[in-house]
């Protein structure tokens, strides 16, 4: 576990509670949504999320929740090497460590709100994976987004897998 960092005791509207803090940081639908594009989508320019979100996010939105994702250590960005004007986006271990959140989120909302079946069959799979699932595909975003190495596997990885159920079921609609 990493070390706790105490609230800001000069600042008396901010409560000290877990759940309040972490509301204060994610507590907008954007947030996830961009948080929930870089994960599952491999969505890491600021083009990609703009216009591939089903959601259809402001352009204005979007640059406020990215720097405040920024700032609060959950993203950072890199200048693209093949382009001086874009940046790369990539999730840190922070952000990295919100897929179980999500995967818990897009479970509940599965079982009790009337997803499309295409956007759903995702958030039943991690949820019939459960924790070893989660844990594998976190291993995928660190390399994807960190640069760690991991050890060689056989057969397609998580991300590769969640894709080709979507597509299976969008294929067959």
């Amino acid at each position: 576990m990493t070390a706790r960092l105490e609230p800001n005791m000069t600042d008396i509207s901010r409560s000290g509670c877990p759940i309040n803090l972490s509301l204060e940081v994610l507590g907008d639908k954007w947030s996830l949504l961009i948080i929930r594009d870089m994960m599952f989508g491999n969505r890491r320019h600021f083009r990609e999320l703009l216009t591939k979100s089903e959601e259809g996010i402001s352009s204005n939105i979007l640059a406020d929740r990215l720097k405040t994702l920024l700032d609060e250590g959950i993203i950072t960005r890199e200048d693209d090497p093949t382009h001086k004007q874009k940046g790369i986006y990539s999730l840190t271990e922070q952000g990295i460590e919100l897929l179980p959140v999500l995967a818990q989120m897009a479970a509940w909302g599965y079982k009790y709100l009337p997803v499309s079946e295409e956007l759903g069959i995702r958030a039943r799979l991690l949820s019939e994976g459960g924790p070893k699932l989660w844990a594998e595909f976190m291993d995928e975003l660190r390399e994807n987004h960190l640069g760690t190495k991991r050890r060689k596997r056989t057969g397609p990885s998580v991300g590769e897998r969640l894709q080709a159920a979507y597509d299976s079921v969008v294929q067959r609609k």
